[in-house]
């Protein structure tokens, strides 16, 4: 290539992106519902690397200057000062308000942050049990680790290939670009969690700021201003339009990071876009923009973890701003100093990778130190206790932890060699099994349950964070229960259930592949009937269970954070929320099939209990704990009044 064909060039709108990026991630993450596709400010952000990172490599190659050395001094200054910062700040709130496993999760990301490796450790923690991401303060840094982990390789790509003329140079990151983008969509639909938090599934992110580091933009400049309006738009509409529920990335993703691309490439000096994106206050914004990223979950999270409730929108507009102002701190007094070459110790990168190993090593030990004392050594005699009061809120999984994941024969799914009742349904079928038992302690039961799969034959949710074959599964999975209860005649009673939020609210996948919209509950009694119909053709008589009672917050969590901060009283009880969808559908099919509610058991004048007498009963916004089944069970006499009720 010839030499200074790319030129780095200060762009002010650049800056501003940076801004657009980073806020609707923050009010994302502080639970403001109007901006529920927030979280792709992050593709914005690895379009934003790619084309900087690609540009800066560029010129020094075609001024034959490139150094690895050099380019991995400038990612140190950028990346590790900051983050090493925000992690010592947040240490000693870390040792008062997390609970023992939380701080041996916290050590572990840690030791995972220090090594760019936590995307991988926050994939390897992902599952229906896992802990709740928003009481993780280091969560965020996933997306760093994408980033260095990119960063270790395409780098020696450009210095391969840049002898071959840019032609063959964007040919080749076109193909990688490809690629990664086939990786993306085939990874949503099979594995979504390893697709969000991998590199594979990210890189053509990056690759597409790099294609606009690496292509010449000519043409008529009248386009220029719709193009990047449009690139805008793309941007904004994702922020309004996209939630949770969205699979990221996918082809959906293609909405920002086309944004972001149009507006690097062709909202140049004049133009709409660059005169709003090169604002005083944008650009303010996108300079601390990276310290705003590092500060904000920490101090979220660590307000959720303060509180026994989920804190108020009063609060989280405060620690907004707090986040904003710590980052004007760091990005002044850190990340500024390191970055510029001054007199003294930051002149050298000598210094600098010194500085960058020793950091490294003094996070690696914290993490190792916290780990190796498991949260509670060092801490205080109370904090043993409150490790016995965490194992109280353990998952429950009914009769064993070998019953969930899959259909199994296994004998710890069982009570009896030749089950009379068959327990069939999701994780709202499981947490019953330990009262149903205590309740007729000689029962001879079978559990058939796997999480988020409602015991209704032929179809399934899809969405909500489930892979794309996981509709399939499910189907398969009660199939299956479903021709065991056919071979096992003996079986005289099925009780179903499970809280029906899913097939309620997502769209519907059926056997032969069809899919169907979500919210149609007529539809999802039909075929909730027809399996009751297939259940007493065996001979055995149905009753399903209600879910829980609805109270939109985790009451496992407030029950803990009572516990941990010496909170006295009930607080944690709750008014239930009458009504829902799974609610409707079940009234509705009551005159076909009976069912037990739970809220009877739980909520008496208005008010619903979350303790009794000492005993903690939920674990989580729904899910009974162990000892909360076994006292409900057995005050409740569940299993005669279940069994009474079924026909």
């Amino acid at each position: 290539m010839k030499a200074g064909v790319i030129l780095m060039i200060y762009r002010r709108e650049i800056d501003g992106l940076r801004a657009i990026a980073v806020m609707p991630v923050i009010l994302f993450h502080a639970g403001l519902k109007v901006f529920s596709g927030g979280f792709v400010g992050v593709d914005v952000f690895f379009v934003i690397s790619g084309y900087l990172i690609t540009q800066v490599i560029a010129e020094d190659l075609s001024h034959r200057r490139f150094s690895l050395l050099n380019f991995y001094d400038r990612r140190a200054r950028r990346i590790i000062p900051a983050l090493f910062c925000v992690i010592i700040c947040c240490l000693p709130f870390a040792w008062s308000w997390m609970l023992p496993s939380e701080l041996i999760s916290f050590s572990k990301s840690i030791v995972a942050v220090a090594i760019f490796s936590s995307n991988i450790l926050f994939w390897s923690e992902e599952g229906y049990f896992s802990p709740d991401a928003d009481l993780k303060p280091l969560l965020h840094t996933w997306s760093l680790a994408v980033e260095e982990q990119f960063y270790l390789f395409f780098p020696l790509v450009l210095i391969c290939l840049w002898r071959y003329g840019r032609k063959n140079l964007i040919a080749i990151v076109v193909v990688l670009l490809i690629v990664s983008f086939g990786i993306s969509e085939w990874g949503w639909r099979r594995m979504p969690s390893a697709n969000f938090y991998l590199a594979p599934g990210r890189a053509w992110e990056l690759l597409t700021g790099s294609l606009c580091a690496l292509i010449p933009i000519r043409g008529n400049s009248r386009y220029y201003n719709p193009a990047s309006i449009l690139g805008l738009s793309l941007i904004v509409g994702s922020v309004f339009l996209y939630s949770d529920t969205t699979p990221f990335p996918s082809a959906y993703t293609l909405a920002p990071v086309l944004g972001a691309a149009l507006i690097i490439c062709f909202a140049t000096r004049g133009t709409y876009a660059a005169m709003l994106l090169g604002s005083r206050p944008l650009v303010y914004i996108g300079l601390i923009s990276y310290s705003a990223y590092l500060w904000h979950q920490p101090l979220f999270a660590f307000a959720r973890l303060r509180s026994i409730s989920e804190p108020s929108p009063a609060s989280m507009a405060f620690l907004v701003l707090c986040a904003l102002f710590m980052a004007h701190l760091s990005w002044k007094f850190v990340e500024t100093p390191f970055r510029q070459r001054r007199r003294g110790f930051t002149e050298s990168s000598e210094n600098v990778f010194l500085a960058a190993g020793l950091a490294i090593s003094v996070l690696v030990f914290i993490g190792v130190a916290g780990l190796a004392s498991r949260g509670t050594t060092m801490r205080g005699a109370n904090q043993v206790e409150f490790a016995k009061i965490e194992q109280r809120f353990a998952p429950n999984y009914g009769l064993s932890g070998s019953c969930e994941g899959s259909f199994t024969l296994s004998a710890n799914c069982r009570t009896a060699e030749n089950p009379e009742v068959l327990l069939w349904g999701d994780s709202y079928a499981m947490h019953l099994a330990p009262g149903i038992l205590a309740s007729a302690p000689r029962l001879k039961m079978q559990q058939h349950t796997i999480s988020a799969c409602s015991p209704i034959l032929g179809m399934s949710q899809v969405e909500g964070g489930l892979s794309g074959n996981w509709g399939a599964k499910c189907i398969a999975f009660n199939d299956n229960v479903m021709n065991w209860l056919k071979n096992n005649p003996e079986v005289k009673t099925v009780i179903l259930s499970s809280p029906f939020v899913g097939v309620t609210s997502s769209p519907l996948l059926f056997r032969d592949g069809s899919t169907w919209k979500a919210g149609d509950i007529q539809k999802v009694r039909k075929e909730l009937l027809r399996t009751i119909d297939r259940i007493r053709s065996t001979g055995a008589r149905v009753v399903i269970v209600s879910p829980t009672p609805v109270s939109n917050r985790d009451n496992g969590r407030c029950l803990e954070r009572s516990a941990f901060f010496g909170k006295g009283g009930r607080p944690c009880d709750f008014r239930r929320v009458e009504n829902t969808g799974p609610e409707r559908l079940l009234r509705d099919a009551e005159q076909f099939v009976p069912v037990y509610w739970l809220y009877a058991d739980l909520c008496h004048n208005g008010v619903c209990q979350t303790q009794d007498r000492g005993v903690y009963l939920f674990r989580d916004s729904g899910h009974f704990t162990r000892e909360g089944s076994v006292q409900l069970g057995i005050r409740y006499n569940w299993f005669r009044r279940m069994s009474q009720l079924a026909r």
